[in-house]
């Protein structure tokens, strides 16, 4: 299988002649001329998706095993390599650039090489093309990684990331039901509304998240695997694509089927880039959560000042006591980055020309990021954030007593018109609204603060009514 040179390096060969590769990896000739060809980025594989080519080679070895199209003794062999692979191992032996060949084939192979060698015996020798890819292609087993990969990491990782995030929403929530707050629109005072209902919006929004995420993972695991080279099947036994689907869901313990029409999936790549616009769409979300808090912190004196989150590290090098919102920061520039990875995605999906899309290796490269970026995010922005702010009631009471717009519940009694002038008196003369309201009105003080009361408006329907 190769021949030694020297001290540091040993000739590998394959079928466009022989290369020095370095003594002690365990990549063979491939792998190398693609490290050499590539030297682009520096950025290897992400780690979930070389994991995921160790799942799909040993579940192919174990399929192929039980079909003979691959011995006993070196089926058994290869999926005992390649479970090592899928558990973590040897990560350091796939080098080749991200910016490769647009199918990933650089990729494949560096799994294929590395499954033989460790695979290998001075008794069984392992083949990285007739054993490790029997029955397979780079067309289908890359797409299927990215499939695999995503669907993997995301049940793992973001889903419960997410959840635990919705759930310290909801949780303190249930403890702030009773302060209530000045809502805005425009940045402009609104209605009141609860810090409660605040939290519980955006926990609505993280659910909402949440459902669009698992909608789209459903056809990210339908597998093109099985579909080899241009989705017809060649060199596949028969049943291949339906016994690597059942076989998978057993070693991955995420559900997968096989592809109706396994061209689609190698051919185009329109289930990555639905995750992907999903995460985006959870992005926003986080943009707007992590903003809104920042809002409420600004201050502490001259801003909103509603809450104080965590201090967590002093604020600036210059200013002494200078505190800033660091982890809504961080979040926002999270989003920022997941939603230019979809941007790459997307591009990267239009790349589908005739059986086979050209981009794939930077398609997984941008949509894993984002799958563990939003995770990670996620977990600070529970525990960083939301689970340790305080609310200063005494200053939201204060500027709710003095929001002209609470006047909006007397509409039913003395009409629009009227109450615009008694906002704007209230405003202009720094007065609350039941004071102007007395002058302005028949109604008494004790009327007035049942119409006006916050925590009654910030339940919506009509004021008036009991």
């Amino acid at each position: 299988m190769s021949g030694e040179t020297g001290p540091e390096t040993r000739v590998e060969r394959d079928s466009m002649g022989e290369l020095h590769v370095p003594k002690d990896a365990l990549w063979g000739a491939q792998t190398q001329r693609a490290v050499q060809n590539f030297p682009i980025s520096g950025w290897p594989l992400p780690a979930a998706l070389v994991r995921a080519l160790g799942l799909i080679k040993a579940t192919a070895a174990e399929v192929n095993g039980r079909f003979g199209v691959v011995d006993e003794a070196r089926a058994a062999a290869i999926v005992i390599a390649a479970d090592r692979i899928a558990r973590g191992e040897f990560v350091d032996q796939f080098p080749v650039d991200v910016f490769q060949t647009g199918s990933g084939t650089s990729s494949n192979m560096n799994a294929n090489e590395v499954i033989a060698r460790l695979a290998s015996t001075e008794s069984l020798e392992i083949h990285p093309n007739d054993h490790v890819n029997a029955g397979q292609s780079s067309n289908d087993v890359f797409p299927t990684a990215i499939h695999v990969a995503a669907c993997v990491r995301s049940q793992e990782h973001l889903l419960p990331a997410l959840r635990y995030l919705r759930d310290t929403m909801l949780g303190r929530a249930t403890g702030l039901d009773d302060i209530v707050k000045t809502g805005r629109t425009h940045l402009m005072d609104a209605m009141p509304v609860t810090f409660g209902q605040v939290l519980r919006a955006w926990a609505a929004q993280i659910t909402s998240a949440m459902e669009r995420i698992e909608s789209a993972l459903e056809r990210l695991a339908r597998l093109p695997q099985g579909g080899t080279a241009v989705g017809t099947g060649i060199n596949a036994h028969p049943q291949f694509a339906g016994a690597f689907a059942v076989a998978l869901t057993e070693r991955s313990g995420c559900t997968f089927t096989n592809a109706t029409v396994p061209a689609e999936t190698i051919g185009a790549a329109d289930s990555p880039v639905e995750l992907s616009g999903q995460l985006k769409t959870a992005a926003c979300a986080l943009m707007k959560i992590a903003n809104d808090l920042r809002w409420m912190n600004s201050g502490p004196n001259a801003g909103l000042g509603e809450l104080r989150l965590p201090p967590l590290q002093p604020g600036s090098s210059i200013m002494p006591g200078k505190v800033n919102p660091v982890i809504p920061e961080a979040v926002t520039m999270v989003c920022a980055q997941v939603i230019g990875n979809d941007t790459a995605v997307t591009v990267g999906g239009q790349a589908g020309n005739f059986e086979l899309n050209v981009m794939l290796p930077m398609i997984a490269h941008n949509l894993l990021a984002s799958v563990d970026l939003l995770g990670n995010a996620a977990s600070l922005l529970a525990d960083r954030c939301i689970a340790g702010f305080e609310v200063d009631g005494d200053r939201v009471a204060r500027l709710l007593a003095l929001n002209p717009i609470l006047v909006t519940g007397l509409n039913a009694l003395i009409g629009y018109e009227k109450g615009a002038t008694i906002a704007k008196r209230a405003m202009a003369e720094g007065r609350t609204v039941i004071d102007v309201a007395l002058e302005e009105t028949e109604l008494t003080r004790e009327e007035l603060a049942r119409l006006l009361d916050p925590a009654r408006l910030a339940q919506g329907g009509i004021p008036d009514e009991d």
